[in-house]
């Protein structure tokens, strides 16, 4: 069984030699042909190909090593460095005192002597709004604060003259002149008459708080300004109905005017958070408006607000304008270059020195 499978193994080995002996067909050697041309063609474009990246590469590194060619790097976002060493930052004028005043109460104005740009004073009038019915209520309680008033005049009266004749009773009852029920009615009529008294006088003292608060309460219809400043904008007009709350919809007002304190002007502006280490407070600095290139003013930092901005990778910085001008106004487009600190520090060394 063994050597049979042997000689089976044996009759299924090719002789190689016989096999290579093998002489092709026809076709098959015209297929030899064509591919050991297609072989040919094949290497010469590679070839080619090699030569002309070699070549190019070459050109390329010539060029960039060419100092005629050489790349300038694009500037980045962050603010640009000057001269001076310091930083440029752009912003704007801001106003620190603000406000749209408004009355604290529902009414329609009657009187507004005002207009933009106009400059007011702290307490001046600015609006006066319908007070008919307030006027009213406020002569009804002083009304009631003088009928108070007689009444404690009318006990205090009441209560000396029944003070007399509880003395002069005791003094008859003493010598025997008087009863005992004479005694006890004056005692009676005294204490009555001063808890009357008692009673009228705590009335008084209401009024008198009813008519305080009435006062108060009319003089909400006059509005003043809060602090001296400049209006500019004035958002009712005579006629409207104006109340602290929108209530009324797109007929009621909320504001009477915007005032703004011009000495409370001051720049914001944002620094690249990658440079906010070179900025110090009382920093000094230029701040150009865009509206006056060619105006530098004086300015300084007054404080860096701590906290970063995650959208822009910038800080907001506040500086004081050291100079005050009319020119200036708020919401106007700043851009600030700041000095380099270490180099003011090195000069104020040096003039100390040589002082």
């Amino acid at each position: 069984m063994v050597q049979d499978k042997a000689a089976l193994l044996r009759s299924l080995r090719i002789d190689a030699p016989a096999a290579a002996q093998r002489t092709p067909r026809g076709g098959d050697s015209r297929r030899a042909l064509m591919l050991g041309i297609g072989g040919t063609l094949l290497a010469v474009v590679l070839l080619g190909g090699a030569y002309a990246v070699f070549s190019g590469g070459n050109s390329k590194l010539a060029a960039t090593t060419s100092p005629a060619t050489t790349a300038v790097p694009a500037p980045s976002v962050a603010p640009t460095p000057i001269e001076n060493g310091g930083l440029i930052a752009s912003g704007f004028v801001v106003a620190r005192r603000k406000a749209t005043v408004a009355a604290e109460i529902s009414g329609k104005v009657i009187e507004l002597p005002i207009e933009e740009g106009m400059r007011v004073e702290q307490g001046q009038i600015l609006a006066r709004l319908d007070s008919v019915l307030a006027d009213a209520d406020l002569a009804t309680t002083k009304s009631r604060a003088l009928s108070a008033e007689a009444a404690v005049a009318s006990y205090q009266a009441d209560l000396r003259d029944a003070e007399k004749t509880r003395d002069r009773t005791r003094t008859l009852r003493g010598q025997g002149f008087a009863s005992e029920a004479d005694m006890i009615r004056a005692d009676s009529r005294f204490d009555s008459l001063r808890g009357a008294l008692n009673k009228a006088r705590a009335d008084l003292e209401t009024a008198r708080r009813s008519v305080e608060r009435d006062t108060r309460f009319v003089d909400k219809y006059t509005i003043r300004a809060p602090y001296a400043g400049i209006v500019v904008d004035r958002q009712a007009q005579p006629g409207e109905i104006i109340s602290p709350s929108s209530a009324g919809g797109g007929f009621t007002r909320t504001g009477i005017c915007t005032i703004v304190d011009m000495d409370s002007i001051e720049v914001e502006v944002d620094v690249n958070e990658a440079f906010i280490g070179r900025v110090v407070p009382d920093q000094r600095a230029e701040a150009i408006l865009d509206a006056y290139p060619g105006w530098q003013i004086p300015a300084s930092v007054i404080a860096i607000v701590p906290t970063a901005n995650r959208e822009k990778a910038t800080v907001k910085v506040r500086l004081r304008l050291e100079q005050k001008d009319p020119r200036i106004l708020p919401d106007m487009a700043v851009k600030v270059s700041f000095r380099d600190a270490s180099k003011d520090a090195q000069k104020e060394l040096t003039k100390g020195k040589g002082g």
